[in-house]
């Protein structure tokens, strides 16, 4: 009996020993996986890729009645050549628009950051996205697309730089670099 009490006081210690050196562990390890940069790469990629999806929408989705919001929101979701471009061919675009009478809807069905570049502030984004356009009294026709996208950080958020028609049938990771933009039927 008088060997049990011996040990007690050897088995505690070596009982101290282990759950300090688990709870240290525990903690280098928190303290490593919340500074390693991951996190802060993980959130830049989500807000590189709704900016993008929102932006891709935004640029697929127009009315004719309500032409003016709408060219408005185009132009707060690009920058650059792409929103230049825009500005320039705002008053051709509502004419066409308008005579055409058309609506286009579109709903981003997936998305994915295809390259970011947290330093220069640069992305790329591919987008699946159905749109839905209706013109004048016509059946809505609806077709899906894959859209390749250029962002930019500015300083307002990710904007749109370049958008263009993924190409079907090939694994295309790099967005266009010269920028075009949507057609009044599109």
């Amino acid at each position: 009996m008088r060997a049990i009490r011996d040990r007690l006081p050897v088995l505690a210690a070596g009982l101290l020993l282990a759950a300090t050196a688990a709870a240290g562990w525990g903690g280098w390890s928190w303290y490593a996986a919340a500074h390693d940069g991951s996190a802060d790469l993980a959130r830049a990629r989500d807000q590189a890729l709704a900016a993008g999806e929102q932006a891709v929408q935004n640029l697929n989705t127009l009315d004719h009645a309500a032409l003016a919001p709408g060219l408005d929101l185009w132009e707060q979701s690009t920058t650059g050549e792409l929103h230049n471009q825009l500005v320039q061919g705002r008053g051709e675009f509502e004419k066409q628009v308008q005579q055409a009478r058309s609506v286009t809807t579109a709903h981003v069905l997936d998305g994915a950051v295809t390259e970011l570049d947290e330093r220069s502030g640069q992305a790329a984004v591919l987008i699946a996205v159905r749109i839905t356009v209706r013109t004048g009294q016509e059946q809505p026709v609806t077709k899906d697309s894959r859209m390749l996208g250029r962002l930019t950080r500015t300083g307002e958020g990710w904007k749109l730089s370049a958008l263009g028609q993924a190409p079907m049938g090939t694994t295309a990771s790099v967005a266009p670099t010269a920028p075009t933009t949507p057609s009044a039927g599109q």
